[in-house]
């Protein structure tokens, strides 16, 4: 796969570590953009020089104020600016001309307010490409250095407190989005690294953010909040450098785009919306995508906890409760996040039961009430479900025993020990204590999560990240410029003469222009036979009556040759018709859909989902940016929840996976190959006889890129 060399996150620095700062437009009113970022700056301490940029000079903010970037005592190594739209260009070009390294523009009235902002807004991002000024914004919030007290920011976040210093880095397109998940991690006790919204992103982008944020080493887990992405091979190549580092990126991606399920052209574009595509690109990057704020900061708590060290590496989970209602709870919702409950071993129950006797050993573990009048025999029963060979992780549910102090203490003596002796093992806290008991189970090693439902849905995520290493590597394919024949857009059986030169196979077949051509063409074939029409102008045949199939004789094939014309005149009268297609029928197998779409940011798209209502009803599919190898389509098939009616469930015959495997990693390749022309392809069905007996494409459509969209 071809990946496309991008220098990422180059620059940062001087964003979060910057010697000195420059605030343009500074005012002495706080309430301002212009005053807000001045006043943080000194509130909190930054230690570097501050220079007020204001047109009038004199003091603001008890400091000197200069009319002009020139009129600097030194080059600042970063520029605030909270000016008005139309004089931000001009500030641009005088730090870049005095050697400024990075500028944030706070001030709005950019691509968001229309075409003259958008150009006004290119010209800012061409200044900063000449120059090597990296450029945060414009209509941003900017961006914080924790450590260094480097305040590029006028977020009401800061009103009140600044962070306290910690490994979870934040980088958000959204400005509010982003100073929210910093202020809600906080209260949440959460130690910040750095926080950057990128707005509209005329230069630094969000994969900048991920890539400065993956060689900082004060951040060790970062949270990504995400409406879109620019530049697929930035991304790429930042997630990449995260893994790398060993840096887990949680992604909040909010935003589903319509723009896959508009594609009517085909199935396949209605199945692979890009919203799915960005989930299979962050999933074989190994990000983890979270759905809501909660998330992002419940699984960045404890991952920043935990490490990457003891992340689960599979989905078994012991369930350990003081109440038998808590523990089916607990499974119910454990079993909603694909987690698995196995069953405890002898030995382990045998422990269990040992020190309570009145205690359901099964899984959920049942401790009963008895464990808090005897507390200490949490040790015990935890000591035994940790070291039980068959469970990845333990989830320890109490309802009020850190909220007590006679239960507290002993609580955390009986953790501390388990923690000692079970170093490596996973035990996730799902309880409601106090803000200085949580900071000490934390530092302790155990992640804390209040509510039943979040404590399974982290659990859940942390599997998912120490399953990583089991993921596809993402890569974004080169278009290529080779050319199709013009004639492979024009029907069925045009699209199909060129995928099967690339590896798809199809079943005999000849077009006909006239009865006796169809006549000496199903005698050729042999009967049973298929009758299709054959017209550039209808995609979808069934729908206008234009297929037959089971042909099994010469006198039915002139009745049905005749009645399939005349249905297809009467429903599609403006239709150019080419002919009829006479083909083998197929004899029995398992119907698949395979097609691939373009996806705007990430290109050729593959899917293949079991036919009919698994793919059109229930969504089944799989996707993965193309090209595939055998053994990823392999792994795209295997991951479908009806594989099994291709696995041979309940007796049936087992189909000829392996050829349906080659055929979808062909595609992908055609697909990747032919990204400048192709936009979408749509095999529907490609059917998979038994096994041995291979896989054919009975039904194929190819819709050019230049083709206009509905």
């Amino acid at each position: 796969m071809a990946t496309v060399e991008v220098e990422v996150g180059r620059g940062l620095e001087a964003l979060f570590k910057p010697r000195s700062v420059a605030v343009f437009g500074a005012s002495d009113d706080v309430t301002k953009i212009g005053g807000r970022p001045l006043q943080f700056l000194q509130k909190y301490g930054y230690r570097g020089a501050i220079y007020p940029v204001n047109r009038k000079g004199g003091t603001v903010q008890s400091l000197p104020a200069y009319a002009n970037v020139a009129e600097l005592p030194s080059v600042p190594d970063l520029a605030v600016m909270a000016v008005p739209p139309d004089a931000v260009l001009e500030a641009v070009k005088d730090c870049a001309a005095r050697g400024v390294r990075a500028a944030v523009i706070l001030s709005s009235g950019f691509s968001e307010m229309g075409e003259e902002g958008s150009r006004l807004q290119a010209a800012i991002g061409e200044v900063a490409r000449a120059s090597g000024m990296r450029v945060v914004g414009p209509n941003c919030l900017g961006s914080i250095g924790v450590a260094d007290r480097s305040i590029a920011t006028f977020s009401v976040a800061l009103e009140s407190s600044f962070p306290t210093a910690g490994p979870v880095g934040i980088v958000s397109q959204s400005g509010n989005l982003g100073s929210y998940t910093m202020r809600l991690a906080v209260e949440r006790g959460i130690g910040i690294s750095r926080l950057l919204t990128t707005g509209n992103e005329c230069d630094v982008d969000i994969a900048d953010g991920i890539a400065s944020l993956a060689t900082d080493p004060a951040t060790s887990v970062i949270l990504c909040c995400m409406e879109t992405c620019r530049n697929a091979a930035k991304l790429l190549r930042a997630l990449a450098m995260a893994r790398e580092a060993g840096k887990p990126v949680i992604v909040l991606k909010v935003g589903v785009s319509l723009a896959g399920s508009e594609a009517a052209a085909s199935h396949t574009g209605a199945l692979a919306g890009s919203d799915a595509v960005f989930d299979v690109v962050l999933r074989n990057a190994g990000a983890i995508r979270v759905p809501s704020i909660e998330q992002l900061l419940e699984v960045g708590h404890a991952v920043s906890v935990v490490g990457t060290a003891r992340a689960p590496n599979g989905p078994r989970v012991a369930l350990v409760t003081a109440s038998g209602g808590f523990g089916v709870l607990m499974a119910d919702a454990a079993s909603a996040q694909g987690l698995e409950l196995p069953k405890l071993s002898a030995a382990t129950q045998e422990h269990i039961v040992a020190a309570l006797p009145y205690a359901s050993p099964g899984n959920p573990v049942d401790m009963t009430a008895q464990v808090s009048s005897r507390p200490e025999l949490l040790v015990q029963v935890l000591s035994a479900v940790a070291q039980d060979a068959s469970c990845d992780a333990v989830i320890l549910q109490s309802a009020y025993a850190f909220q007590m102090p006679r239960l507290r203490d002993v609580y955390l003596a009986a953790l501390e020990q388990v923690r000692r002796a079970h170093p490596s093992r996973l035990v996730l806290l799902c309880c409601k204590a106090p803000p200085d008991t949580v900071a000490q189970l934390n530092e302790m090693g155990f992640p804390t999560v209040e509510t039943i439902d979040a404590a399974c849905a982290t659990l859940a995520a942390l599997v998912r990240l120490g399953m990583r290493g089991e993921q596809a590597e993402a890569a974004i394919a080169s278009p290529s410029a080779e050319a199709l024949p013009a004639g492979a857009f024009a029907n069925e059986a045009s699209a199909k003469t060129v995928l099967a030169q690339a590896g798809i196979p199809v079943l005999n077949e000849v077009t006909a222009s006239g009865w006796d051509e169809a006549l000496a063409a199903a005698r050729d074939i042999g009967f049973p036979v298929v009758l299709k029409i054959v017209s550039p102008d209808i995609p979808h045949k069934t729908e206008v009556g234009g297929v037959v199939t089971n042909v099994r004789s010469e006198a039915q094939l002139r009745d049905e040759y005749d009645s399939l014309l005349a249905r297809v005149a009467q429903k599609a009268p403006q239709a150019r018709i080419a002919g009829v297609l006479v083909a083998q029928m197929a004899q029995g197998g398992t119907e698949l859909i395979l097609g691939t779409t373009k996806d705007p940011v990430f290109g050729p798209v593959v899917m293949v989902g079991l036919g009919g209502i698994y793919a059109e009803v229930l969504r089944d599919v799989a996707l993965q940016v193309a090209p595939v190898t055998e053994a990823q389509a392999m792994q795209m098939l295997r991951s479908l929840k009806a594989f099994p009616l291709l696995d041979g469930a309940r007796g049936r015959p087992k189909a000829d996976v392996a050829a349906a495997a080659r055929a979808v990693a062909a595609l992908s390749q055609f697909a990747a190959r032919h990204a400048r022309s192709v936009a979408e392809i749509d095999i529907n069905p490609l059917v998979v006889l038994d096994h041995g007996h291979g896989a054919f494409a009975l039904d194929a459509l190819l819709v050019p890129e230049t083709k206009d969209k509905p």
